[in-house]
């Protein structure tokens, strides 16, 4: 008997708290994969830091960066995640997951997930852009409100809204955008206090302020970003230790993938875990 293989596309906060969650779970056969230069922005609490760093460590989980798949067994009797810059996804024909998760949230139609792949393979997509039964075995919904969290089986999530949630009151103005293509750099820190008005970063020369008081919850690294990217994120509830821990809406959709793959495998996992 043995674990599950799990692959997890992306790293950013939200499919780190679906691994994170998985992890906890005892299902810590887990392979993420980044592109090059990840765009997180809420990287105190994202895996794909481990992309520039070597590993992140998330509440007191470990990812681990990967040069190729024959590390992986090493990885995981270290007990930690392992994370592959893959950009062209040629994983997907070296690594027999049994678990497939698309949480890269691109929030845009993409094709088949299931087309060539083992007919017994879980297959799970995040967010607007997928549809189950026939692209995907299952969606989670990761849009904020009453549905947040849930698993379709027919069907899609509900469309991207391009809308902030509210967070501590404040939507659209949380959100820090670049204001032209340029280079991002940061004069202020995650978990760093700003008032409304302060300059949090520079897009080349141009300053970027907060429109609000709060604390720097999410920053992104120094590096070029294109013309109105998220590059920061002030939470108006000024508390320092949500910069450093996974969010609720993570965590609810987080929820939702360890639903569906109980959902399929609750009937052969065992006490500990195994298929």
């Amino acid at each position: 008997m043995r674990q599950p293989l799990i692959a997890i596309m992306g790293a950013g906060e939200m499919a780190t708290g679906i691994a994170h969650r998985l992890f906890e779970s005892r299902l810590t056969s887990i392979l993420m994969t980044e592109i090059k230069k990840p765009l997180a922005v809420r990287r105190g609490v994202a895996f794909c830091e481990a992309v520039f760093d070597g590993a992140k460590v998330v509440e007191g989980v470990r990812a681990e960066r990967i040069g190729d798949l024959s590390a992986l067994a090493g990885v995981w009797e270290r007990k930690s995640i392992a994370l592959l810059v893959d950009e062209e996804r040629a994983f997907l024909k070296a690594f027999d997951a049994d678990i497939l998760i698309d949480a890269t949230m691109m929030k845009r139609p993409k094709g088949s997930l299931k087309g060539g792949m083992r007919e017994d393979r879980l297959v799970i997509g995040v967010g607007p852009g997928f549809r189950a039964p026939d692209q995907v075995d299952a969606v989670i919904e990761s849009n904020r409100g009453h549905d947040l969290g849930r698993v379709i089986y027919e069907g899609e999530a509900e469309p991207h809204t391009g809308v902030p949630g509210v967070v501590g009151g404040v939507a659209g103005e949380r959100v820090l955008r670049s204001p032209h293509e340029g280079l991002v750099k940061p004069v202020r820190s995650i978990g760093e206090a700003v008032e409304k008005g302060d300059i949090v970063l520079y897009v080349d020369d141009t300053p970027v302020t907060a429109a609000t008081d709060g604390i720097v919850r999410g920053l992104i690294r120094p590096m070029r970003v294109g013309s109105n990217e998220k590059v920061g994120d002030v939470d108006p509830r000024g508390d320092r230790r949500q910069c450093f821990t996974i969010s609720e809406k993570a965590r609810a959709i987080a929820g939702g993938v360890l639903e569906a793959v109980m959902h399929r495998f609750n009937v052969t996992l065992g006490a500990s875990g195994c298929v």
